[in-house]
């Protein structure tokens, strides 16, 4: 039980069949132990090398996220088992590419806001311009889609790689996790990683102004050196969401222009989030926490808000997602573009950038497709 419940196999459904009927055949434990990682001999092994053995993967594994989750609204926490294949593969990337690009320089974000300054909104000013990104800019998106691609944009040129879920697509499946994960972010100095769960979060918000919301408070724990899992309940106003919560609110809703605003009913709400770029959620919470609108109001709000999305439909089954796209959005444009750099100058050949960045999907002779979608 050590073993499998450390890791990834402790969530197939074999596993759980072992444990109601207590015996396992050796052509499952096999099976079980190929997808865990783990060596078949470890089993038979004695109890205090089977502990010492998890251990030293455990302590491996969290050099790059923190054991502690971030919750913001949510007592839900993530179990690194759920998240251990993405988190490994991320640091690897990292580590690739610190291996083959000799142009990267000291990250300017990492740990910008360790000290806190004199309040949240100058925070928040600082790393926006850290960032290179404005309030003017982010309001003249007229697609909340094309401010989520612009953050990115500015996020990986200063050196913070973005990595989002595609299912299918990467090294493990987000499936009962989805639902209280909403992201995480993976330690280095130099090429930090966020990572953006995406999926049902379980709290009946817009998807786009959501992730909108998550990228902005993963940015502030990079920026507030912070390395872990984070779960939060977007329409939450019943717990304390802290600092990081204030900042990543100044980022995207400064308190002068929202007080500019007319926040009297449910329309006037979702009109400053298509403003803003965030849910209606989380412009009533902000405003909530601004004094602007009533805490009974607010509620009601969220309530309310919560019915009317729950009511909507999904919208029809999705395209399928080409597989250069599906490489792009997990190891993101900036990866991707400087690994086809390294491959250019020939640091890395073309069966391990398939291996190592496409995972696989891509053959050589596929590369030319993810140039195309990477421009």
């Amino acid at each position: 039980m050590t073993l499998l419940d450390s890791s990834v196999a402790g969530t197939y459904r074999d596993y759980q069949t072992t444990l109601e009927t207590g015996t396992i055949t050796l052509a499952k434990l096999e099976y079980l132990a190929d997808k865990g990682d783990i060596p078949l001999p470890l089993f038979f092994a004695p109890v205090p090398v089977v502990q010492t053995q998890v251990k030293a993967k455990t302590e491996k594994l969290l050099a790059g996220v923190s054991r502690e989750t971030f919750s913001i609204g949510s007592r839900a926490r993530v179990e690194l088992r759920d998240i251990e294949l993405i988190v490994k593969d991320l640091i690897r990337k990292q580590q690739l590419l610190r291996d083959v690009d000799r142009s990267l320089a000291p990250n300017k974000i990492v740990g910008l806001l360790s000290k806190p300054g004199p309040s949240y909104e100058t925070d928040a000013a600082r790393l926006m311009s850290a960032i290179g990104l404005s309030h003017d800019e982010l309001r003249a998106c007229r697609k909340k889609e094309t401010a989520l691609e612009l953050m990115i944009d500015r996020l990986e040129a200063s050196q913070v790689l973005v990595s989002r879920s595609v299912n299918n697509h990467m090294p493990q499946r987000l499936t009962h996790t989805d639902a209280s994960f909403s992201g995480m972010t993976v330690r280095d100095n130099k090429i930090p990683y966020i990572f953006l769960a995406g999926g049902d979060h379980g709290d009946r918000e817009e998807p786009v102004g959501r992730t909108i919301f998550t990228l902005t408070l993963l940015t502030v724990l990079v920026a507030r050196r912070m390395f872990q899992p984070m779960t939060w309940d977007g329409g939450s106003a019943e717990t304390e969401p802290g600092l990081e919560y204030d900042i990543a609110g100044a980022m995207l809703m400064p308190t002068e222009q929202l007080n500019a605003r007319r926040l009297s009913s449910l329309e006037d709400i979702k009109e400053a989030s298509d403003v803003f770029k965030v849910t209606p959620s989380a412009v009533t919470v902000r405003g909530m926490r601004l004094g602007i609108v009533g805490r009974d109001v607010g509620r009601a709000y969220l309530a309310e808000l919560r019915e009317e999305f729950a009511g909507r439909t999904s919208g029809g089954p999705r395209n399928q997602i080409l597989p250069e796209n599906a490489v792009r959005k997990y190891g993101g444009r900036e990866f991707s573009r400087r690994m086809l750099t390294a491959l250019d100058a020939q640091r890395i050949t073309a069966g391990d950038f398939c291996r190592a960045v496409c995972l696989n999907l891509l053959k050589p002779h596929q590369i030319n497709d993810l140039r195309r979608v990477v421009g």
